[in-house]
């Protein structure tokens, strides 16, 4: 169980689809040469086609890395392939999978048609504690909605033998868990909220109750299991305070026990170990995160017990229960991860274990019905290193490295990972990771890809990117800045840049890209920005205030109106936003700053002065027509006073005087959500024309491959 996905106030859906590439003809198309669809972005369509064998290259040699979907049951292995759900079992040898649910097949028979079966995809599977059932959602293409099937997985009688089949289907299921062969609790998402929990029982005519119902519009309710498989909790949170609540799986008639009633900027997640529980909270110094344990009988705050807090500059991430050690995920000053190890029965026994220092991302594998009790199996990777596997052993002290991971091990030494800090306006050091393949000292005239987020706490995506490892390849420099808004650097990181202090983002990075410049790595001039969603407000306000610090800016789904969103209490994320940026409609002080940063509501015309012009970066903005957390009318609106801007000043000036005339293309994809293209194809597609984009608008000369390829056919028109 991960606090990352339980203090997360709307987790992240995953989609694949795969449709005909194609633009959406909305009512404007921008380019900076004119208001007509489809036109911008035909310029980079030669280097686009070559990079889209490159990007699909590089991701096909990544194709195997190791990934957490197999599920262990007491008898078999659950895996998906292909929207097939298969099992092996595990006492015999040399057995061919058995298919337990085909797609294709189901959504025909339930009556869905063949038109709907491109249309949905395997998601996520949960199997009962004696392996007699599987729980399976299947997520909707372009659609934050889910369907829950559930599926008998047979078994012997007397006189037969009854194979798996699907018994029931649930509709918008959100999150659900197992809490007897027979019993699953879940809940529902209707238009981004999920408020209500329920239980099916199978042994009582499929009969459905309601067990929970959060009334408050800016909370958002899952259900989960302990990591011993012994408590069921309900987890209520909103983005700065939590609410527990749990269900003993032994005694499924009693009420659930709340833990601790709601208290403004208490957050808190629980676990379960040997009839007590163990909390991480922030009630340590500095409204931070330390642990506690208390008894299931006095479960209330003013009975915690303080287990562990880490020294200065370290923060908890994530917490695990190993048998009698409690995992803790911890950042070093630095935004290094590493795993302090506590034993629960003896708190003051404790050490650190040190990961490798390119390591940025973590996963831990979700405990299942037959997984190993001792043991903590976890995946670590940065994006341009591929996930590898490892196994820690709390008793021994030990991570042991996986054999798979050999297959990468040789070009882990090609890449460098540097932790640097810049010093932010008001003296605070703010973190930066960068990657690259050449020396530090030799980075000068190398382009640099910038990547930036800080909102909601959440850490910057530091996952495995092909496209990044390829960009590396190719002699890139990547930065990540990990600006306050963040969580880099624990709930302090966060908070210092929420609501009033959002204006500090902006100046770490400032801060950030004027420290790389002086310490020698890269220039404004071949300098890019990218981000996505709320990463955009930094990018965006910089681009107003100092824009001759880049060169060309990517944003993916981005949050450009952050005004007019506050100001409009009928989009669906208004409400609980309002805790991260501010209501402007009921607090006027807030209106005012969200006005002073806010990217729409800056755009300002360039200035031409006798030896500079400050201009804005050639842009790509790319956004997706089914979006339902960011508005694209607000995008479009950006897209188009910005183009206003920039045509002014070329109007009113002299072009030889102006320079380079920016270029702004807004690329609006179809039907994808917030979360972007998941069909391969056209993932591909998007990234070869970002990586198209950037190299043209950047002034860099194309890849090596490609300038071979234009000279032979130079030659042949001779």
């Amino acid at each position: 169980m991960m606090l990352t996905f339980h203090l997360r106030t709307l987790a992240q859906f995953f989609i694949r689809k795969r449709v005909d590439f194609k633009r959406v003809v909305l009512p404007k198309f921008y380019s900076s040469d004119n208001f007509c669809p489809t036109s911008g972005a035909e310029r980079y369509r030669h280097l686009q086609r070559y990079f889209n064998r490159r990007v699909r290259a590089t991701c096909l040699h990544f194709n195997a890395v190791p990934n957490y979907s197999m599920v262990y049951g007491l008898y078999h292995v659950y895996f998906i392939d292909t929207n097939v759900i298969y099992r092996i079992d595990q006492r015999q040898a040399n057995q061919s999978p058995e298919r337990l649910l085909d797609l294709e097949q189901f959504l025909e028979r339930d009556g869905s048609g063949p038109k709907t079966v491109g249309q949905w995809a395997v998601q996520r599977i949960r199997l009962s504690p004696q392996e007699r059932h599987l729980a399976v959602t299947l997520k909707k293409y372009h659609k934050e909605e889910q369907r829950c099937v559930i599926i008998n997985l047979g078994h012997e009688t007397l006189f037969s033998l009854i194979q798996p089949h699907v018994i029931f289907t649930l509709d918008k299921v959100f999150s659900f868990e197992w809490a007897t062969d027979d019993v699953l609790y879940f809940t529902t998402i209707v238009g981004l909220r999920s408020s209500t929990v329920f239980c099916l029982d199978l042994t009582k005519n499929r009969k459905i109750t309601s067990v929970f119902a959060e009334p408050k519009l800016n909370v958002f309710v899952e259900v989960a299991l302990t990591r011993d498989q012994k408590l069921l909790t309900i987890n209520c949170n909103s983005r700065s305070s939590s609410e527990v609540l749990v269900i003993d799986k032994d005694n499924l008639s009693h009420e659930p026990l709340m833990i601790q009633r709601r208290v403004p900027e208490l957050l808190y997640h629980v676990e379960h170990w040997k009839g007590s529980l163990i909390i991480l909270t922030n009630t340590g110094p500095g409204q931070e995160y330390q642990v506690v344990q208390t008894s299931l009988s006095e479960p209330a705050v003013d009975s915690w017990m303080p287990l562990y807090f880490p020294p200065p500059g370290f923060t908890i991430k994530d917490m695990e229960i190993i048998e009698d050690f409690g995992v803790l995920i911890t950042r070093t000053p630095s935004c290094q991860i590493g795993l302090t190890v506590m034993s629960l029965n003896n708190p003051d026994v404790l050490y650190f274990m040190e990961l490798p220092s390119w390591a940025c991302a973590f996963e831990a594998k979700k405990a299942g019905v037959g997984g190993k009790t001792n043991t903590l199996e976890f995946l670590i990777s940065s994006p341009v290193h591929p996930p590898h596997q490892f196994c820690l052993l709390p008793e021994e002290g030990l991570v042991l490295s996986a054999e798979g991971n050999k297959i990468y091990i040789d070009q882990l030494n090609t890449i460098t990972t540097s932790r640097l800090e810049a010093c932010s306006k008001d003296g605070t050091l703010v973190p930066i990771t960068l990657f690259h393949a050449a020396h530090l000292k030799a980075l000068k005239e190398v382009p640099l890809l910038v990547h930036v987020y800080g909102s909601y706490g959440r850490d910057h995506n530091m996952e495995f990117c092909p496209k990044k490892r390829l960009l590396l390849e190719l002699g890139w420099v990547l930065a990540y800045c990990h600006i306050r808004g963040g969580g880099e650097g624990g709930l302090y990181w966060h908070r210092q840049a929420r609501v009033k202090g959002k204006q500090k983002s902006v100046e770490d990075l400032v801060a950030c890209l004027q420290h790389l410049f002086s310490s020698g790595v890269s220039s404004s001039s071949v300098t890019a920005l990218t981000a996505c969603s709320a990463g955009a407000v930094p990018v965006g306000a910089l681009c107003n205030l100092y824009p001759q610090l880049i060169k060309a800016v990517t944003l993916q789904a981005p949050f450009l109106d952050v005004l007019g969103t506050m100001e409009d209490s009928s989009l669906p994320l208004t409400i609980e936003d309002k805790e991260e940026w501010g209501d402007p409609v009921g607090n006027p002080s807030h209106k005012r700053i969200i006005a002073s940063y806010c990217p729409l509501h800056n755009i300002t015309p360039q200035v031409y002065y006798r030896f500079f012009t400050q201009r804005y970066p050639s842009m790509l903005i790319t956004a997706y027509s089914g979006d339902s957390r960011v508005s694209l009318s607000g995008i479009v609106k950006y897209a188009e006073e910005l183009q206003k801007a920039i045509n002014s000043h070329f109007t009113l000036n002299q072009r030889s005087e102006c320079g380079h005339k920016p270029n702004i293309i807004l690329n609006i994809q179809p039907g994808a959500n917030h979360h972007g293209q998941e069909d391969f194809d056209l993932m591909v597609n998007e990234d070869a024309l970002e990586l198209a984009f950037l190299y043209t608008e950047l002034g860099l000369d194309p890849p090596r491959h490609l300038r071979k390829k234009q000279s032979v056919d130079v030659l042949a028109t001779m």
